[in-house]
């Protein structure tokens, strides 16, 4: 599985969204489901799944599938094209 299908499956898991659902173009509060306890279960868990740290500016900078991706990259991991 790549980077890229593994940040979508936790992006469903954390804000509970049916396997199917298209996260690629999600931003931030866009749906009911992405609020702010759903970011920090969504920063949670993608500190699990890839084994990295987010800090608090990278927290509040991202906003969007897209940023979360070029986050990765930042962190070393090969998810840089959505």
């Amino acid at each position: 599985m790549s980077h890229l299908d593994r940040l979508r499956a936790v992006f469903r898991m954390a804000l509970n969204l049916p396997p199917d659902a298209g996260v690629d173009d999600l931003e931030y509060r866009a749906i009911p489901e992405w609020d702010s306890l759903a970011h920090m279960a969504l920063i949670a868990a993608m500190e699990d799944e890839f084994s990295i740290m987010i800090d608090t500016d990278e927290m509040i900078d991202m906003s969007s599938f897209a940023k979360a991706a070029e986050l990765l990259e930042k962190h070393g991991i090969g998810a840089a094209a959505v």
